[in-house]
């Protein structure tokens, strides 16, 4: 009998998914919903970290695949003995566990006799950890008397453009096929992080892909909101870690939002935004951590663009940053260099960060775990267009996000010159590339000083708290 459609997409995170207590307390959120929803779950905390370890060692050691399957079925069993009362759900759940270990078991053998792993392979078996998510989550929410069903993306028709590693929904295949999917359950659980190429194959979405799944799904029901629920009391105007009484940000615009995303801040995945956009669907984060009964959301993401009195709504940092500097006479003016450095990184699996161009010289910016391929690749392709490579790992990236940050005279003046208070040196400066965000590059050691310093003089009003 066909259902009303649930309107609510709900995220669950790894960091929500550390133990039995978390599951009964996820519980408790579903059922605060009351009414249908659709629950979007993660692997457990440090599983999919620990699937990734298993696939590089099976390699060359047959051994790490068993032992690590039995790990992984005695955590199980555990979460499921400990969260599911009712012995035949238990046994449904136990069934479920048992035949996904086996297919990743068969995946993980294959890998170790071909000492490679495809890239079919990777993506298949770093889904688990989802799909042992999703299990247990469905046995305890229907142990509760909810109407939870687990569907997978096979399933659910959610197909992709069938890249792997790095997918992306397609829209125009899904939406019908997931929508009558949908449309027959009260509370659909499904794994996140991966859907269904058109031939059948798991493709991953990235990692932290599940907010994007999330998202995904919320744009195909046209839901009324977006709920993803974090160990964090939302958007702030800075890491607590690092800037002590930092400021909460109650409403930020999907564009502020996937900047910081995308510049360190670990709130939401930078794709998450994107399915969202065209239909103003809202972010809601909520602090799982801070529930008691009631849905109150510490930040919520949407179309609606504000300029902050401070301008600067939020400094964020990232580590993961690194430069390789191209230099040479007239490097940066020579026809077809930077497109064939492009089209090389491209076709290797490498995503530029940004690039910064001079007359004698090219900065790209890249993830840290890809610096040294992408520079002995550039000392292959164009050693004659090229004479010197340099590669700096030793930064930190610092990116300030608002509302008016291009319009607004003298405010990276005004930022340079907090940085330049505590004689810290800038070494690369962006400004224009986006209409909310500006960054710039120090050393590593200095990446706390220069976050406290900006966020002392914009957010704090020049009162010092850290």
């Amino acid at each position: 009998m066909t259902q009303q459609m649930p309107r609510i997409v709900a995220k669950f995170g790894g960091s929500n998914l550390k133990s039995a207590a978390d599951l009964h307390h996820i519980g408790d959120i579903i059922e605060a919903y009351q009414q249908p929803i659709v629950i979007v779950v993660s692997a457990f905390f440090g599983v999919t970290n620990f699937l990734q370890e298993m696939l590089w060692k099976c390699r060359t050691d047959e051994q790490t695949i068993l032992a690590g399957a039995d790990f992984l079925k005695n955590m199980k069993q555990e979460l499921v003995n400990s969260v599911i009362s009712d012995p035949i759900l238990r046994a449904e759940a136990f069934e479920k566990i048992d035949f996904r270990l086996r297919q990743m078991t068969r995946y993980l053998l294959g890998v170790h006799y071909m000492g490679d792993a495809p890239s079919f392979a990777e993506d298949t078996v770093l889904s688990y950890g989802e799909q042992f998510s999703a299990a247990i989550l469905s046995g305890l929410l229907k142990s509760r008397g909810l109407e939870a069903e687990e569907l997978l993306p096979d399933t659910l028709g959610l197909i992709t453009d069938g890249e792997f590693g790095n997918a992306t929904v397609d829209f125009s295949a899904s939406c019908q096929l997931v929508r009558k999917a949908l449309s027959k359950h009260s509370f659909a659980v499904i794994p996140g992080f991966y859907g269904i190429s058109p031939a059948g194959k798991i493709n991953l979405f990235g990692r932290g892909g599940s907010d994007y799944s999330a998202a995904a799904l919320a744009r195909i029901i046209q839901a009324e909101s977006l709920d993803v629920w974090k160990d964090v009391n939302g958007f702030m105007s800075a890491d607590p870690k690092l800037v002590r009484n930092v400021r909460q940000i109650p409403e930020i615009s999907y564009t502020e939002a996937a900047e910081l995303a995308y510049f360190g801040a670990k709130i939401l995945h930078p794709r998450t935004m994107e399915p969202l956009l065209d239909d103003s669907i809202p972010i809601r984060i909520f602090d799982s951590r801070k529930f008691r009964g009631s849905l109150k959301a510490a930040s919520i993401v949407h179309e609606k663009r504000e300029i902050h009195s401070t301008i600067i709504k939020s400094v964020t940092y990232s580590d993961d940053f690194g430069v390789l500097q191209l230099a040479g006479p007239g490097v940066g003016i020579k026809p077809g260099i930077l497109a064939m450095l492009t089209r090389e990184l491209d076709r290797r699996g490498i995503n530029i960060k940004s690039v910064i161009t001079a007359q004698t010289s090219i900065n790209i910016l890249l993830s840290l775990n890809d610096l040294e391929l992408a520079a002995d690749l550039t000392r292959r392709a164009a050693p004659e267009l090229v004479k010197n490579i340099t590669v700096q790992d030793d930064v930190a990236l610092i990116a300030v996000v608002g509302e008016g940050i291009l319009e607004t005279p003298g405010l990276a003046a005004k930022v340079f010159g907090a940085v330049y208070e505590k004689r810290i040196n800038v070494q690369i400066i962006s400004m224009g590339a986006s209409p909310v965000a500006a960054y710039f590059l120090v050393d590593q050691k200095d990446r706390t000083e220069a976050v406290r310093a900006i966020h002392h003089s914009f957010i704090n009003n020049g009162v010092e708290r850290v």
